[in-house]
């Protein structure tokens, strides 16, 4: 009894002073937490728009907004550093998706030739695949408390996570992942990433992120599929996108906002006539390109990859409007 009152005190004493630094509660954007939104892609397809796509799509498309201007219900399936592609083949083999899907394309990350940016995404499809009714039934108790208590971030607050956090001196051969601050992107039950307003008034954390940003392009890496390769892999694409097509779904394709120096190696790395437009051409599916449009083309991102959420709410607005007007969606709320 002493061991339990002394646990239970230690973690009350550790939530409130968590809560007393202004820290809300957020959830695990992990296997369980994507499997659950995987299972809602049946809804009615005609009120029902699923999210494919990497980070971009979870800060930018705002789904309160969405929900707000649409009436449909928005399904947010991306991941953080990976390409949507596996998700983009997992849909298409599943002959029961016939629904609206809007992929977002971050070129560095969407036509990677292998290796991190498809794991994650394939780890969350092997985790859905197996789904046992004892993961169900955990996932709903697990969310239950993450929704009221802060120290239940595993990422950030866990036992785990502090020892991580503890400086140990750079080791030769030792690849260190660089850390995110927390108030960069707490993930709420829907997995979209809201940046907070502590995050945006502090120009320290924000360079933090802009050097992570700067430390994955000094890394070694392959250089972009090109010529054959490239064919190959789009062809890929399409057949998957077909497929949904086939079936009476809808895909379009949507290049969110980046700016500075990042949009800048973006643009250069990856030309748009060699990338985004052979991939529209090649599977005849839409594609919304935020550099197209006045109301969609003038955010800066703060640390040159994602949208504060006040220009999210903008941009989600602006883009409803052109899948309205422009590629003639029709939404339950006109």
């Amino acid at each position: 009894m002493l061991a339990f009152a002394l646990a239970l005190l230690f973690f009350l004493g550790w939530e409130l002073y968590l809560r007393q630094q202004g820290i809300a509660p957020s959830y695990d954007g992990n296997e369980a937490l994507w499997s659950y939104h995987r299972g809602r892609v049946y809804g009615d397809k005609a009120n029902t728009t699923v999210f494919i796509g990497s980070s971009r799509i979870k800060y930018d498309l705002d789904v309160a907004t969405w929900r707000s201007l649409t009436g449909d219900e928005p399904v947010e399936l991306a991941h953080e550093g990976s390409t949507p592609t596996p998700v983009l083949h997992h849909l298409a083999n599943d002959t029961a998706f016939k629904g609206k899907l809007v992929i977002d394309v971050t070129e560095g990350l969407f036509f990677a030739p292998g290796g991190p940016p498809f794991e994650t995404p394939n780890k969350s499809i092997a985790y859905y695949n197996g789904l046992t009714p004892a993961q169900r039934v955990g996932f709903q108790l697990n969310s239950a408390l993450e929704s009221q208590l802060v120290f239940l971030d595993k990422d950030y607050f866990s036992l785990n996570a502090l020892l991580n956090k503890i400086g140990v001196p750079k080791r030769a051969n030792v690849f260190a992942m660089p850390d995110f601050p927390r108030d960069f992107g707490p993930n709420n039950f829907d997995r979209q990433n809201v940046m907070t307003a502590k995050f945006l008034a502090d120009s320290n954390q924000i360079n933090q992120v802009r050097g992570i940003w700067q430390f994955f392009a000094s890394l070694p890496s392959p250089p972009p599929i090109s010529g054959a390769a490239l064919d190959s892999f789009i062809m890929g694409i399409a057949a998957s996108t077909n497929k949904i097509k086939a079936r009476g779904g809808t895909v379009v394709f949507v290049r969110t906002p980046s700016s500075g120096p990042y949009f800048m190696g973006e643009d250069a790395a990856f030309p748009r006539k060699t990338y985004w437009d052979k991939l529209l051409a090649a599977t005849h599916c839409p594609g919304i390109h935020f550099n197209d449009y006045n109301d969609m083309n003038r955010f800066v991102c703060p640390e040159f990859s994602h949208l504060n959420p006040t220009d999210a709410i903008a941009f989600t607005k602006a883009f409803v409007g052109v899948l309205k007007t422009k590629e003639g969606w029709v939404f339950p709320k006109p």
